[in-house]
Formats: structure tokens, sequence, C-alpha cells
């Protein structure tokens, strides 16, 4: 973990690409925590931190870290705090860290819902640059079987919101998500949604059971049946074969990924198309790629 001059209330996460940001905890938790796939945050209930304690952190950061480039606001999304709130804090950091040139963090679509595009061009010229953002799915289906709390046009809206204003958007999908029956209404959707955006960054990872695949049953909202790699794969086939992007900069490298992939959407599409079906198509599955091209 980066250094910090504070103790942190964990379990702490962060995007892969704020490796190297100061980190403050403004909110502890998430404040939907009711997601079927997460488990992230339900050792915790979600709060507000005090003012005062932030402040004080962020006061005792900079007696130490004064080259402070880069801040990621914890924990699963700062953005549910009001507009002047997120000001508030965000000039803090400006007036203790003269070097910083971008502040993060997590948030949920419904997060965008009642700030308007006036108060995300104030947060953005305060040094908002970049949302992290788990659309998960774009079938309201399987948002409904996840328990995701998401509608995919309130989505789309709220993020092309933020987008207007110069916020750049990096959002994520699932690949697994709702099993083999919903795979791909789920994979055609998604890449709807995701068209409708045109996000900076997209990434894919993979459906994972950190308390089991029972557990996840039990909180799925319908009939899920797992997935194996190759289902898998061949959803994200028919994902990015969906995809309608223009210079949108894809990663498919986390750990849960089975087939690491790179590149930039749309010029490098067929790129990853061709590495997906060469790990789908092999020799000794001859008979399942026939198969799969012609559910395709």
């Amino acid at each position: 973990m980066f250094y910090s001059p504070f103790a942190y209330d964990e379990p702490l996460f962060r995007p892969p690409s704020e490796a190297h940001s100061l980190i403050f905890q403004v909110t502890l938790g998430c404040s939907w925590n009711r997601c079927a796939f997460c488990e992230m945050y339900t050792s915790k209930t979600f709060r507000v931190r005090n003012p005062e304690a932030v402040s004080a952190e962020i006061d005792e950061a900079a007696n130490q870290m004064q080259g402070t480039r880069k801040v990621f606001l914890a924990d699963g999304n700062a953005m549910v705090l009001s507009s002047h709130r997120l000001l508030q804090i965000i000039d803090k950091l400006n007036s203790a860290f003269p070097s910083l040139n971008r502040v993060s963090a997590y948030a949920m679509p419904r997060d965008l819902e009642h700030k308007s595009e006036e108060e995300l061009r104030s947060l953005r010229e305060a040094g908002l640059k970049i949302l992290y953002v788990g659309i998960e799915s774009g079938d309201p289906e399987v948002l409904k079987l996840i328990n995701k709390g998401e509608i995919p046009d309130k989505m789309v809206h709220n993020l092309r919101k933020a987008q207007r204003v110069g916020i750049k958007t990096s959002v994520m999908i699932i690949t697994g998500l709702g099993g083999k029956k919903y795979s791909r209404q789920h994979a055609i959707q998604s890449a709807e949604v995701v068209n409708a955006i045109n996000p900076d960054f997209l990434s894919t990872l993979v459906l994972s059971f950190p308390f089991g695949k029972e557990h996840y049953e039990k909180r799925f909202k319908g009939s899920f049946e797992p997935m194996d790699k190759q289902d898998l794969l061949e959803e994200q086939y028919l994902f990015l074969k969906n995809t309608k992007l223009n210079n949108v900069i894809y990663r498919s490298d986390h750990a849960s990924n089975y087939k690491p992939l790179k590149g930039i959407l749309d010029r490098d599409k067929e790129r990853l198309l061709s590495e997906l079906e060469q790990a789908v198509s092999r020799p000794d599955q001859a008979g399942l790629r026939q198969e799969w091209q012609r559910g395709l």
C-alpha cells in the first residue's frame, strides 16, 4: 500500500491506476452496499466521516508529503457527498498540496443524479478529474437480479452529464454476472450502454465468489447457472463484438481475467476479437468452436 502518515479504516480499496495516489477516506463503506456480487464493504456500516477529522488528516499528510500530485477519495462512493462538501474537501487539498493535479473517486451513477452540470463543472474546475464507476451490466433484468439499484437509461444520462463538463469516466463490466441463462443479453446490452456512454476507460473483469458460489446464488434474485472458462470467454467476445466505441482505452487484465487484453477501441477491436477467438478455439475443442460461431 502507498505510504500514509495515518491509519486507515480497513478494508481499503482503490483502482489499480491509483496505486501511487494519496488516499483519504472521506466516507466509510458504501452507501448502497446491497449488490449481490460485492463483498468489498460488507464488514462496514456506511457513514460520512467527520469533516474536522478529514481536515486534520490532510494537514498531517501535508507536513510530510508536500509533493503529492494525485489524491483518491475513498471509500466506495465518496461522490455520494454533497457538491458543497466535496468542494470543501478539494479546496482543502489544493491548499495543502501545491503540486496536486488530480483528484479522483469511486462513484455510483445515482450519486450524480442530483448534482447539476454547474455543480459538476465546479468540481471539475477544482480538480476532480476522473470517476471510477461500476456499471456491472447494461441489462435491466440482470441489474435487478443482482440488486444493483440502477437503471440503464439513468446510468447513461448521469455519466454523460459528468462527461459534458470534462470529468473523465472509467467504467467496469463484470463478465459472468448473470450466469449462463442471461449471458447473451448481459453481453449485448452491456455493450449498448457502454456505446451510449463512450467512456474514457473501459474494463471487464470476471465474477468472483469470495464466499463461494452458494453465497452468491442466495443473493442473486433468480436462477443462477455458473459459467465455466469457455463460457466466460465467449461472453466477453460477444460483448466486445457489439461495442462501437471511439478512442476508449480498454483493459481486461485484472487477476480474475483468463485472457489478458489491452487496446484502444475501436482501433484495436479486430485484434482483440482475434485474440479472444484464439483463446476460445483451442484445437482440442474444435466442435465447441463451430457451435459457438453458429450461435453468434
